[in-house]
């Protein structure tokens, strides 16, 4: 209550078995004080993640879902910081004041000057922006936004990637969405890329990028992605702020230098990403997912669902289907309208009942349109836009993919065999016509039916480059929608035979459901040289497609606002106990909102005894500097300079991070010095032990030069053969001594500068390789040690730095 004077009063009792006792308790007056005047105000992050909460608690009515039991609380006490009346007011009306009353003027002025990465531009990436936008983040001068997303927005985008809209369809995810919020926050400094972020693309985000960096978001969908960009982070030592949905199921991570655990600490590959978002699906795919998720959601939906759904709607009710229609998008009702057309022309005669013969040819001419004939438009208008534009389209992850070629049905690949006779009894499923199980029945009958490949003719128009969801391949959409209304207004749908449609079903063998995807898999990665996927992992992999939830991605994306707002209040200075990461599950109710704290760094245990190092972390690494500016350092020095400071035997030296069998130094190599192989005057050979490890072949040699006479003419093949093998040995020896006593640098060029490449154009792999080392005054090492007593010693990377 208030007395006169205007003072507030509280009073405060206790709560006992959840229920008010009467009895007073203490009061927090600071608390109330702060209470109070933070009542009205709101941030960005909590906004999202009440309005993603919230959501999913409306479209829980279905009764699918667990609902929350009262109440869900998330307390953020660590973002008001400050106590200073002139930090936090007066404010003067700006779009930032609840910011300003909650975190400080001083937090305004540093969010503005955030350099900001964001990798990924779709559902993540959308909410990530929105919020950048919203907050004031990179509006300052030194501030700055980079996306990168090398999508472009299809049609399945737009139900949960708000940024977009119908008109953006086939633009770029970073460009658009990069405008969209550019709009709302004009002060916005953002730079939208298309670019790859990896280990091939390091030219351009290279190391001033990186180290100009405050903060790395990533918004990705996949793994291997997700463990770059870490790996950069862990090198340049920034912030890494992480995050992923699976249908109602979220979960984010803070990774914070030399504090926390990083992501690459953690176990997961993709292989454990056996539920798919949806948002994965590609234009042009790269990986063998892509492939199954695309045989999934376009040609089984299409043909088998979808088609037969959209049939029997017209031909039962053909004014419902009309009236339904309307209420369907653009590119929608073409699909619709266009999948009824195939079913009808199926029945042109129809005197004729369908039979296993005509689901044949029907699985023929989808085979030779989707593996052939759109493959052959792809390609020409590829062509035509490289010829008018200059530029190589085949760039990147994009590849140029090669049609399939039917020959007969006795010389065709196997594959094309397996897509009709799947495609075929799916049809025939769908017309419940008697399908042809017997393999060489099966075989017979195409041969009898004598299907013969079309001639290719360039399409009037090209088609559409990004192959999204838009099946429409140039032309006035909305001309041939009415086109098709007015052909399928006039059919009588009396006659019409009657279709089931197929409700995807993993677990029967006998429904050609898996067969039919995993041949539609792997013609599709023949079609992009993509590795074959075996019809286990299409099962698997089909069966758990769960799409992204927009209630799910602004509720995660919104916690991960608020981590981001404590990165710019300098929290990380206090520890990692202000942060915390998330599990959560929309679906499940009240117990799975799990907050905790970020885990430590993982110890590395090196295997030194103390005083040396026993443990060290991912973010630590060993950093040797050339012993002036005029001098490099050898690899023979590098190699005595760490066995002289850790006291081990060094194994090898190599590229850090490279699989490959290749080393700038291997002990092995270098017992080699000690080998030899002599050939006496009278023709007779000899060899050290080591080398017959290396060349078993040159004691049989070697024993024959000690036996047969002088006279013998096979004397001369065994000495040729020995005389190779010692120019060999001495060739290693002349190399492995160049690369020991030379510069490091050298030895380093020398060993991973990729070789030639006489079918690539401008060796630009080569190139690339140089690009990046001459940006760089350093090159990353690995060690592999031992001490001495067999025993494996496990280091960080050495970073090498060349002389200024």
């Amino acid at each position: 209550k208030k007395s006169e004077d205007d003072a507030t009063y509280c009073w405060s009792q206790k709560v006992e078995w959840a229920f008010p006792s009467g009895e007073k308790r203490d009061l927090d007056t600071k608390k109330i004080e702060l209470y109070s005047r933070l009542f009205g105000t709101e941030l960005t992050g909590f906004c999202a993640f009440l309005g993603g909460a919230a959501a999913q608690e409306v479209l829980k009515k279905s009764g699918k879902f667990t609902p929350i039991n009262q109440w869900v609380h998330h307390d953020e006490p660590s973002l008001v910081v400050d106590e200073c009346a002139s930090n936090y007011a007066p404010t003067f009306g700006s779009r930032y004041d609840y910011q300003i009353a909650i975190m400080g003027k001083d937090f305004q002025a540093q969010a503005a000057n955030q350099r900001v990465f964001l990798v990924g531009c779709g559902a993540l990436g959308c909410e990530y922006l929105k919020g950048l936008a919203l907050m004031g983040v990179g509006t300052g001068r030194d501030g700055k936004i980079t996306v990168t997303d090398m999508d472009r927005i299809e049609v399945s985008n737009l139900s949960r990637q708000f940024l977009f809209r119908q008109d953006d369809v086939g633009h770029p995810k970073s460009v658009r969405g990069a405008l969209a919020v550019k709009k709302w926050n004009p002060s916005l400094n953002i730079e939208a890329l298309e670019h790859k972020v990896g280990d091939d693309t390091e030219d351009f985000f290279n190391d001033t990028f990186w180290e100009s960096l405050h903060v790395c978001w990533n918004a990705l969908d996949n793994v291997m992605a997700r463990q770059y960009t870490d790996s950069r982070c862990l090198f340049f030592s920034k912030p890494l702020l992480e995050s992923g949905t699976l249908g109602t199921k979220c979960n984010h991570e803070v990774v914070l230098p030399y504090r926390t655990s990083s992501y690459n600490d953690g176990n997961e590959d993709d292989n454990n990403e056996q539920q798919i978002a949806m948002c994965t699906l590609r234009s042009f795919p790269y990986l063998p997912i892509h492939c199954m998720e695309f045989a999934k959601q376009s040609y089984f939906s299409d043909y088998f669902e979808f088609g037969p759904d959209q049939y029997e709607t017209f031909r039962k009710d053909k004014t419902t289907f009309f009236e339904q229609l309307d209420s369907m998008g653009g590119d929608e009702q073409y699909r619709s309208l266009r999948m009824i057309q195939s079913f009808l022309e199926m029945q042109k005669d129809s005197s004729v009942q369908i039979d296993f013969a005509l689901c044949i040819r029907v699985a023929f001419e989808r085979m030779i349109a989707d593996y052939r004939t759109s493959i052959l438009n792809l390609c020409h208008s590829a062509d035509v836009m490289e010829k008018s534009s200059g530029k190589k389209f085949w760039t990147g992850t994009k590849r140029r993919p090669r049609p399939v070629d039917w020959t007969g049905a006795t010389t065709s690949s196997t594959d094309l065999m397996e897509y009709l006779y799947a495609t075929a009894g799916l049809y025939a499923s769908v017309w419940n016509v008697e399908p042809v199980r017997d393999r060489s029945a099966f075989e017979t009958l195409v041969q009898e039916l004598n299907l013969v490949q079309p001639e290719w003719e360039p399409p009037s128009q090209n088609v559409n480059l990004s192959e999204g969801d838009d099946d429409n391949e140039g032309g006035d959409e909305s001309e041939k929608v009415e086109k098709l209304k007015t052909d399928l207004y006039s059919v009588d749908v009396s006659n019409l035979q009657p279709a089931l449609p197929q409700d995807f079903e993993k677990d029967d063998d006998l429904n050609f459901h898996i067969d039919f995807l995993t041949v539609a898999t792997n013609m599709r990665s023949w079609n992009y040289d993509i590795k074959a996927s075996p019809r286990h992992t299409v099962k698997v992999t089909a069966g758990r497609i769960i799409p992204a939830l927009a209630t799910t991605t602004a509720m995660v994306c919104g916690l991960v606002d608020i981590e981001f707002c404590k990165l710019v209040l300098g929290l990380q200075s206090q520890g990692r106990d202000k942060f915390l990461n998330c599990n959560i599950n929309l679906a499940a109710g009240s117990s799975n909102f799990t907050t905790f704290s970020p885990d430590p760094p993982v110890p590395i245990k090196t295997g030194l005894k103390s005083p040396q190092p026993e443990t060290f972390t991912s973010w630590d690494k060993i950093e040797v500097v050339a012993p002036s500016a005029a001098e490099e350092m050898t690899v023979e020095q590098l190699v005595l300079h760490v066995e002289k400071l850790f006291g081990v035997s060094v194994d090898r030296v190599f590229q850090y991070g490279s699989t490959e069998d290749k080393a700038m130094y291997n002990a092995l190599d270098k017992q080699k010095l000690d080998w030899d192989i002599v050939i006496d005057e009278d023709g007779k050979a000899t060899a050290s032990d080591g080398v017959f490890t290396q060349w078993p072949q040159l004691r049989m040699a070697v024993q024959m030069l000690g036996r047969l006479p002088p006279a013998s003419g096979q004397r001369k093949i065994f000495l040729g053969q020995v005389e190779r093998i010692k120019k060999s040995l001495d060739q290693t020896k002349e190399m492995f001594l160049g690369n020991f006593q030379g510069p490091l640098s050298k030895a380093y060029r020398t060993s991973y500068r990729p070789e030639e490449d006489e079918e690539e154009e401008g060796n630009e792999k080569q190139q690339y390789f140089d690009t990046v080392l001459e940006s760089r005054n350093y090159v990353v090492l690995g060690v592999h040690c031992n001490s001495g007593d067999g025993e494996d010693i496990t280091l960080p990377p050495i970073k090498y730095v060349f002389p200024s």
